[in-house]
């Protein structure tokens, strides 16, 4: 038994000083490092012989700060706004309206940046949601029923009845193409629809096109809008895709429409889209066809995309500003948005009696009258406060975990 106790006490004394060795060691490495930054920081011409002695001695660790400093200096780079000059945009824009008339399939391709002239912000842009996160500093929960359809959302839709675009894959929640008039049949909404929820306890299942945001309530992994369903009782949930989910529902992200769409498409145009996470669906893109086969890419966006090696053309502008200029090279009138033809109104559920004071979301009105759906945030639910949420709320969450930082 005493044996048993001394071999007990001999492994725990030899784990503390392994474990003290190990501490020791990574505090060594990070005194290394800081002395070899500060040297690194200096210009050549002012270190002197002990310095140049430091970095021989250590250069393993300067190889990895070099290292780091150079792919800091690349991220900045493909974070940076860069813009086309007047001249070589409009040659760009005539190229784009070229391809345009001679294609066979078009179909586009939307992100956050074609919705900024709304007011809504992108998200990676220099002031855009992940990266004010990634800075550190706040983003709060914002109520953005107030938006419209913007000149380029408007843009869309009349390429689309002039049959020059077949389909149109948008990653955006704001539903300002299905307000802008875009046949719902021609849209793939694969991050879902901020003003839809549904009832998956129906079959098939059913669909509440709302006139508020729905999603004050849900957030990552959290889905129920805390209505339920007026046919079976079932608790109604918003259509958001956030990141680490899965998308499951037909409608509205229309996963079929969009992979057909891919297939027969021979152009392929990406609007105000840094293509970060649309690159990750190889079936939007006909990777498995040889490269010589696959469609033609045009695309439109001020940063760097992980796609621009691979496009037939890059423009570097606003979407609205490209737009304007393809629609005059097309010789097309586009119509401004007219709230009063908006299609959610047709479009929309009204919420039964008891559902009226259920959210706290600014409710959409036409202009000529008030909506009886609008709920008073004074007497909201839940003590009368708001809750924050919803997919620009806690929904932004990027949902990744922390990971320690290495030396």
């Amino acid at each position: 038994m005493a044996e048993d106790e001394d071999g007990g006490v001999s492994l725990r004394v030899e784990r503390k000083a392994t474990e003290k060795a190990r501490i020791l060691q990574r505090e060594s490495e990070r005194n290394i490092f800081r002395l070899v930054g500060q040297i690194l920081r200096k210009a050549e011409s002012e270190r002197s012989e002990e310095d140049a002695a430091m970095l021989l001695l250590h250069r393993d660790a300067a190889e990895e700060l070099c290292r780091r400093q150079r792919c800091r200096s690349v991220l900045k780079r493909k974070q940076e706004e860069v813009f086309d000059n007047a001249e070589e945009l409009q040659t760009k824009v005539r190229q784009l309206a070229a391809a345009i008339k001679q294609a066979n399939h078009l179909v586009v391709y939307t992100g956050a940046g074609i919705s900024t002239a709304a007011s809504i912000p992108d998200y990676r842009g220099p002031n855009g949601v992940w990266t004010q996160l990634q800075k550190g500093r706040t983003v709060s929960s914002s109520d953005l029923s107030k938006a419209q359809p913007t000149f380029t959302h408007m843009c869309v839709r009349m390429l689309h009845k002039e049959m020059m675009v077949k389909h149109v894959v948008s990653q955006n929640c704001d539903g300002l193409h299905v307000r802008s008039g875009l046949p719902r049949q021609a849209l793939s909404e694969l991050h879902g629809n901020m003003f839809i929820e549904v009832c998956t306890s129906c079959s098939p299942v059913r669909e509440f096109v709302r006139l508020f945001d729905v999603t004050e309530r849900t957030s990552l992994h959290r889905h129920m809008t805390g209505r339920r369903c007026c046919h079976c009782g079932g608790e109604l949930r918003d259509t958001i895709v956030h990141f680490r989910e899965r998308g499951t529902l037909e409608q509205p992200l229309n996963w079929k429409g969009a992979v057909e769409a891919a297939e027969a498409a021979d152009v392929i145009l990406c609007l105000g889209s840094s293509l970060k996470v649309l690159k990750k669906y190889s079936c939007l893109w006909s990777m498995n066809r040889p490269a010589n086969k696959r469609p033609k890419l045009y695309i439109v966006n001020l940063q760097w995309t992980p796609k621009d090696d691979l496009a037939e053309l890059k423009i570097h502008s606003k979407c609205d500003d490209v737009m304007s200029l393809l629609m005059k090279e097309l010789n097309l009138q586009v119509p401004s948005y007219d709230r009063a033809e908006d299609p959610i109104f047709r479009l929309a559920t009204p919420l039964q009696p008891e559902e009226v004071k259920s959210h706290t979301r600014e409710v959409i009105v036409p202009l000529d009258g008030a909506d009886d759906n609008a709920a008073d945030p004074e007497e909201a639910t839940d003590g009368g406060s708001s809750v924050q949420g919803g997919w620009f709320g806690r929904g932004y969450s990027k949902g990744r975990r922390k990971k320690k930082k290495s030396l």
